[in-house]
């Protein structure tokens, strides 16, 4: 009777020792999973951290008086110029002047880059003949090439087009002949083993290899293009998004500036994404 009792007391604290362990252990899970959920959230909110702390300091600025309107005008000022530009449609004509420039001039980069690249990825010899050249251009800012390239073509749009296309051209090569030269021996050594012929190797084996990096020079390409579109269109231009900003630093409409500014880095940001979720689509279906 007593060896029952005590079997069944054992059997209780086991049972309870056992229910403690699992409630513990789901508290630990929920904890990790809210925790990682926090860690989420932090993630996607640290990003833009530092923007709303300076548009909350422009703000206090402005209202406080501790930023003359002349040297920066009050984001509500800057808001209601740029509303104005989109209502009267005077923002849309420049923003689609940019547009076009930046994407034919990237366009034609991007496609020589990567031909080039590619030449260079599957030939030492072009390698060598090459290299050199796209090392040095890398030196080169766009504005030491304007007064050459506005002797040869003048000040049309031609003259943007090229120097867009430059500033492509050079990330978009290096970029590729790295994604080539990456590719593991061992892999095509495999292609060998299999009978595949050069261009089979190319196609199924170097490129889908290499894609990630070429992606990483398209982006990079992008962002030299659209910084060099803006250059640009500051010294050379009638229209376009760095017109407006040099037509409103000319007349002291420094609202006007801003708001031009603000349209700039919008729509870089917004395309830099648009080719980011590109490259995570890809690389992801590999």
């Amino acid at each position: 009777m007593h060896v029952d009792s005590a079997s069944a007391a054992t059997a209780t604290l086991k049972a309870d020792g056992e229910l403690s362990v699992a409630s513990a252990a789901g508290g630990r899970a929920g904890a990790t999973a809210v925790g990682a959920r926090l860690r989420r959230i932090g993630g996607a909110l640290l990003p833009w951290l530092l923007p709303a702390a300076l548009l909350t300091l422009w703000i206090a600025g402005a209202a406080a008086g501790w930023i003359s309107p002349q040297v920066l005008p009050p984001p509500q000022f800057v808001l209601d110029t740029l509303r104005d530009l989109a209502s009267s449609g005077d923002l849309w004509l420049h923003v689609s002047a940019s547009l076009q420039r930046v994407l034919v001039g990237f366009a034609a980069g991007a496609l020589l880059g990567l031909l080039l690249g590619s030449a260079m990825g599957l030939s030492r010899t072009v390698e060598a003949y090459l290299l050199p050249s796209f090392n040095a251009l890398v030196q080169i800012p766009v504005l030491g090439w304007l007064p050459f390239v506005l002797l040869l073509v003048g000040i049309g749009e031609p003259l943007k087009y090229i120097l867009i296309a430059k500033a492509a051209l050079v990330p978009v090569a290096l970029n590729t002949l790295q994604g080539f030269r990456q590719t593991p021996t061992a892999l095509r050594e495999v292609g060998d083993a299999y009978g595949y012929t050069p261009r089979q190797q190319v196609l199924e084996i170097v490129l889908p290899h290499a894609v990630p990096t070429l992606f990483t020079g398209l982006r990079l390409g992008f962002t030299k293009a659209w910084l060099s579109l803006v250059v640009v269109e500051l010294v050379a231009s009638s229209e376009g998004l760095g017109y407006l900003i040099v037509y409103g630093r000319q007349l002291f409409q420094l609202d006007q500036v801003m708001a031009a500014v603000i349209v700039v880095g919008a729509i870089g940001y917004a395309i830099d994404r648009v080719l980011d979720w590109a490259e995570r689509r890809v690389g992801a279906a590999r």
